[in-house]
């Protein structure tokens, strides 16, 4: 019987000398040792890619580590794209380098959020530079509830949340809108600097604690208080935009993607996004379009 991944996780996190008391708080996915003067210094697992616990881990560092977790636990490996796992390629400063290849030799050009944005091609694909996501879109629906909330305190806790748990300063929150029982988020960071918390990566923690598998080490559980009353978030989707437009053939669109949503900008400013989902066989299953008065927004991709 194959252990547990939670089993096989605290395997890996296991330490040979039974006097280490450092942790990583916001990294589970670390192995830490504390020297004699006290220092601790942590390490991604599997790698020696060591890990500033001040702040969010990049989301390419995090999905490599995953993939450890999981080749370690003797799993099948199970390949999947558009936006989901996979084994990543990263830049030593942890951002997803820009060409992402597979064990088949299959390649593909990505964003900075490690979703693809071409078509696939083999090892001679040339992916001349990372495109930013600047900008994330950021669904959330909460459980039933007999409280009553005020959309201005369900934006100031989130606000206070994005802040203390995911370090990212409040002038990236654009817009937090509130219509019980969901709630839209608008970030964008169209002027980011490296010593700064990335969206993509604030994104990535969010999804992870919504889901129950939060990548901080001990607080662990997500807690929303709006003046003093739980918030209890169960759903969670999240949207891309990119500051270039992707690349897909049609033919690719139709044969190669499960769920792309491109974004053609008008000459009335209005944004028109046609989300195309298709079956196995490569049918439509649903077709949606919508308009979006942002003039900025160059590709819209659904995770």
């Amino acid at each position: 019987m194959e252990p547990p991944l939670g089993v096989t996780l605290a395997l890996i996190l296991m330490v040979t000398s039974s006097a280490q008391s450092c942790t990583c708080v916001t990294n589970k996915w670390t192995v830490c040792d504390q020297d004699e003067s006290g220092n601790c210094t942590c390490r991604l697992v599997g790698s020696d890619h060591t890990v500033d616990c001040s702040t969010l881990t990049s989301k390419c560092l995090l999905m490599k580590a995953e993939m450890t977790a999981l080749k370690l636990s003797y799993r099948p490996q199970v390949k999947l794209l558009d936006g989901g796992i996979y084994n990543p390629d990263c830049e030593d400063g942890g951002i997803f380098k820009a060409r992402q290849c597979d064990e088949a030799g299959a390649c593909w050009c990505v964003n900075t959020a490690g979703i693809r944005r071409t078509g696939k091609g083999d090892k001679n694909l040339i992916c001349n530079e990372l495109i930013r996501t600047n900008w994330v879109d950021i669904e959330l629906k909460h459980k039933e509830t007999s409280h009553y909330f005020e959309a201005l305190d369900v934006a100031e806790a989130l606000t206070h949340l994005f802040e203390n748990r995911y370090k990212l300063q409040p002038k990236y929150i654009t817009a937090v809108k509130y219509d019980s029982p969901f709630i839209q988020i608008h970030l964008k960071q169209n002027n980011w600097k490296q010593c700064e918390v990335d969206i993509v990566d604030v994104a990535y923690y969010l999804e992870k604690d919504v889901e129950g598998d939060s990548v901080f080490h001990s607080d662990s559980t997500l807690r929303v208080s709006v003046n003093g009353k739980d918030l209890d978030i169960e759903n969670i989707r999240i949207y891309y935009v990119d500051e270039k437009p992707p690349v897909f053939s049609m033919k690719q669109l139709l044969v190669d993607v499960s769920a792309v949503v491109a974004a053609v900008i008008l000459p009335a400013g209005f944004v028109i996004i046609l989300v195309i989902i298709l079956c196995q066989r490569g049918k439509y299953r649903k077709i949606k379009m919508e308009k979006m008065s942002e003039t900025e927004g160059q590709v819209l991709r659904l995770f």
